[in-house]
């Protein structure tokens, strides 16, 4: 794909693997803000960028052109000491000075209230980046400001402050707000209150292994790096907290050790979880930890993660002809997006820029590439905290996550198929296939069909994970729920294992209390351009394939492996996947030898590697050995 605006000649040299450096950076940064502010209001208070407005409206879609352009900018600055050849700053402090003017107002510049969440949510979101802009350029921007300015920018943002945030990482931007009003001068009770707040609500939503869930649920996703690492380390750092930094770096730093294995050898970050049109974002979490040296990770390496994803996505269409960020992932993509989506959202990519913060002269733009974690010998690593499992293969470049422990369901929220979100419920995503639609066949799903019905995968409750010399393994159990007839059927459950041996997935599936005439089914990856296999290796009697004619991010049609048979009572069923680049290998059965089942435990012989038993019961186990 070309992309439409100029970057510096590649450099080999520093960057074998994707020619980027620090300037190709800046130029980026400097081609995205050049082609959103030709959308600008006159005052340049609002992007009102083209495309489908988002649920909030189009005048709460101009502010967040602003506020997230607004974030690149402000790193695109601040990491080169005030140099703004393009006058960026400028531009953001005249749109700040009508914005706030007369804020609620139907005009041409008002920018709308900061209201709760349930109301009028959006702005809130919008007010954590322009804090954090204005905190990051605050010699050249704030500074200069008029008093009265300055004091209009700080009531409207005491809006956030003062209403109600959305019950997870949406408190995280009135503490950023907080963060900005103390850090020049403006802070009182009230932001002591934001703070202390949103920092007693990361301990409460901590979970081990680098994760938090956002939320009191277990909704584990991207929003991880982007916002609840990415935020308090900013402030950390750049209010000079070094107990805060202390507090909350070993996080990011066992964080990266795992979720660095989430992104190919192509630069693809892992298909899973919402927002995903934010895209290169996905990298701030790998760009903080160079910034502010709490990484695992060489400099080498996170340069090489942080601009294969910068490159994967500007190569792939994510950049439309006009030089803005599209709503979708490669392109334009419907069913990637949420209803919260508006033209603007995608600018969300700008957290990506914090590894502009690092100056030039920095190791993390001095050192030569290295390989990524995805690029060495095929691995696996089990999470169990937020209960995911991770399989890179280094002969295609795929990663796989296995999802044993993270859904979108909140505490206060029962179980409705109605409900399902595709980018949570399915059991395996990857960095080169993405979840059909949902009115097509869904991939990588055990689904119990009663009356013809087919159930749908909730709340996961995870029963444990663990890994060792190139095999890992990771299971949970769930309610069947369905969209039609009976939402339940009492007493149905299904406990899923899935255990991971070099490119190989051991699929096991154990039905209990499925009713009479019950039957179930099997699928896997959704895939025409790579080669996606499913075999039945126990109980499965029917293998076939089945079209999605609304295809997914990755490709336009897909067809999806399916296995069936039917089921009574309780049953264990066996099956083998794989994902890979190469062509399809019709001897996938042939990488097991023996299986056995017996009353409460699976027995499965492997022709190269460990014998693996899972005994079920009221405590699952899996061993491989």
């Amino acid at each position: 794909m070309t992309i439409p605006f100029e970057l510096p000649a590649e450099n080999r040299e520093l960057s074998p693997f994707t020619g980027y450096t620090r300037a190709h950076w800046e130029a980026v940064a400097d081609g995205l803000l050049g082609s959103a502010w030709r959308w600008a209001t006159p005052g340049g208070a609002l992007l009102d960028l083209p495309g489908r407005p988002s649920g909030s409206g189009v005048r709460s879609d101009g502010l967040e052109g602003y506020a997230r352009t607004f974030l690149a900018a402000g790193f695109r600055v601040a990491g080169a000491d005030g140099k703004d050849p393009h006058g960026w700053l400028e531009r953001y402090a005249q749109g700040l000075t009508a914005g706030t003017r007369t804020p609620g107002r139907d005009d041409a510049e008002s920018w709308p209230l900061i209201l709760d969440h349930h109301v009028q949510g959006q702005p809130m979101v919008e007010s954590a980046s322009v804090a954090l802009g204005l905190m990051l350029t605050r010699p050249w921007l704030w500074d200069r400001l008029d008093g009265d300015v300055q004091d209009r920018a700080e009531k409207w943002l005491r809006g956030s402050i003062t209403h109600v945030p959305a019950p997870n990482n949406w408190y995280l931007f009135p503490f950023m707000v907080a963060s900005f009003l103390e850090s020049v001068g403006r802070g009182d009770a009230a932001t002591t209150r934001a703070l202390d707040r949103a920092l007693d609500l990361m301990e409460t939503w901590y979970r081990g292994d680098g994760w938090y869930a956002d939320g009191d649920g277990r909704a584990f996703d991207h929003y991880n790096g982007w916002a609840l690492h990415l935020y308090p380390l900013l402030h950390a750092h750049l209010s000079g907290d070094a107990a805060l930094s202390a507090r909350f770096g070993p996080r990011l730093r066992e964080h990266l050790d795992g979720f660095s294995l989430l992104f190919a050898a192509d630069g693809a970050p892992i298909h899973f979880g919402r927002s995903l049109t934010y895209r290169f974002a996905a990298s701030a979490a790998v760009g903080i930890g160079a910034v502010t040296g709490h990484t695992p990770l060489s400099p080498g390496t996170s340069r090489r993660l942080i601009s294969g994803n910068l490159r994967y996505f500007l190569e792939r269409g994510s950049v439309t002809d006009d030089g803005l960020l599209s709503l979708g992932w490669h392109g334009p993509h419907e069913a990637t997006l949420q209803n919260y989506s508006g033209p603007a959202s995608p600018y969300w990519a700008s957290k990506g820029f914090v590894a502009l913060l690092a100056p030039e002269g920095d190791p993390l733009w001095t050192a030569t590439e290295e390989p990524a974690p995805s690029e060495g010998p095929d691995r696996v690593l089990a999470l169990p905290a937020p209960g995911l499992l991770i399989q890179s293969t280094q002969g295609d470049g795929i990663v796989r996550l296995h999802n044993h422990g993270s859904d979108h369901v909140r505490p206060h929220e029962g179980e409705v198929a109605a409900q399902e979100d595709a980018l949570y419920g399915r059991q395996a995503y990857s960095t080169h296939t993405g979840p059909t639609a949902v009115p097509n066949v869904r991939e990588n799903h055990l689904s119990v069909e009663v009356d013809g019905v087919g159930s749908v995968r909730r709340r996961v409750h995870p029963l444990g994970a663990g890994h060792g010399d190139g095999w890992g393994w990771a299971a949970s159990w769930h309610r069947p729920v369905f969209a039609s007839g009976p939402p339940m059927v009492p007493g149905l459950r299904v406990e899923s294992v899935t255990v991971a041996h070099g490119a190989h997935e051991l699929r096991v599936h154990r039905v209990v209390g499925a009713p009479h005439g019950a039957r179930v089914t099997l699928t896997g990856w959704a895939s025409d351009a790579l080669a996606s296999e499913l075999v039945g290796l126990h109980g499965w009697v029917e293998r076939d394939a089945v079209r999605a004619p609304q295809g997914t991010a990755y490709e336009a049609w897909v067809r999806v492996p399916r296995l069936s048979a039917e089921v009574t009572g309780t049953a264990v069923f066996v099956a083998l996947a794989s994902l890979s680049a190469e062509p399809a290998d019709a001897a996938l059965a042939d990488a097991v030898t023996d299986v056995s089942v017996t009353e409460g435990e699976l027995t499965v012989r492997w022709a190269e590697g460990p014998e693996t038993v899972v005994t079920f019961g009221e405590q699952l186990r899996v061993q491989c050995g």
